[in-house]
């Protein structure tokens, strides 16, 4: 747990993937990106799913839900998952039940941030995972998400999210809005068009889950790198350097969705002009 002000932010990690270096470094040159970041001898690095909770004002939000548990054993084998339901670990160890949950924020509805909107019963059923929360996302995912294309239906997967109408807990929004004292949701385009990162600010101090704007520390760091799954790479480049200011100007602390290496860190610039993420520890709250 760490403290923005008066907030509470509980870290998850709610699977650990191994994902090939070609997905997330795009155009990047190999000779480039092993500095950073090492492959395993199957050629792929290791990566984390984080989600968060948030307690503001009473409010218990959960920003993004991650694979959950709905995934097979052959479904995790061919994600290269070892590890799972790190979200729902983390709550039960914070004496959370899962109907405590009183928001939950889809930042955008690849599959690896919200598979976990539902969950698998011992009886088999399959059910919203937060029975009592409303789950926000921005209209334009949803559209995008209910209207695939050869290029997006390998990560959207409509039966994590159509159902959740019919269970009355979806709401869309439309464009930035606070969902919390203190927390808000911005739309942070690139990614996908509506794609959103998490603001938190309270007192004197800010933070942000920058979600797949920037899904490593490295992505932030540099605008010219991103994954190869930004549908819009050069409008991600355009959200990055506006975060940058901010993030320079609030030294605010920068959380990366799947960055084992450096969860979370701080941009800083030195005399040159040059950027660069410095790392700030955070333990996980998973048990």
């Amino acid at each position: 747990m760490f403290q923005i002000g008066d907030i509470e932010v509980y870290l998850f990690n709610d699977a650990t993937t191994y994902m090939d270096p070609g997905g997330l470094f795009g155009l990047v040159p190999r000779v480039l990106w092993s500095r950073r970041y090492s492959a395993d001898e199957r050629h792929l690095i290791r990566c984390a799913t984080h989600n968060l909770l948030i307690r503001a004002a009473g409010v218990n939000i959960i920003v993004d839900t991650g694979f959950g548990n709905s995934l097979s054993d052959s479904q995790r084998r061919f994600l290269h998952i070892d590890e799972f339901d790190g979200t729902h670990r983390g709550l039960a160890a914070l004496n959370l039940a899962a109907a405590d949950i009183d928001i939950v924020v889809n930042t955008h509805l690849h599959d690896d941030h919200c598979t976990g909107n539902f969950r698998i019963h011992d009886d088999g059923s399959r059910a919203p995972a937060f029975p009592n929360a409303e789950y926000l996302v921005q209209r334009r995912e949803y559209d995008d998400a209910t209207h695939l294309n050869e290029r997006t239906r390998g990560t959207y997967r409509p039966d994590n999210y159509v159902p959740l109408h019919e269970f009355g807990q979806l709401r869309l929004l439309n464009g930035d809005e606070e969902i919390a004292p203190g927390v808000s949701a911005i739309v942070t385009p690139g990614h996908t068009p509506g794609h959103m990162s998490v603001r938190i600010e309270s007192g004197d101090e800010r933070a942000a889950f920058i979600c797949d704007m920037a899904s490593l520390a490295v992505h932030f760091e540099r605008l010219a790198w991103m994954t190869a799954f930004d549908v819009e790479p050069l409008v991600t480049l355009e959200s990055k350097r506006r975060w940058h200011q901010w993030a320079l100007e609030t030294n605010a602390l920068l959380i990366f969705p799947h960055d084992a290496k450096m969860p979370a860190g701080r941009l800083t610039q030195d005399e040159r002009g040059r950027l660069s993420v410095q790392p700030h520890k955070l333990d996980y709250d998973n048990p």
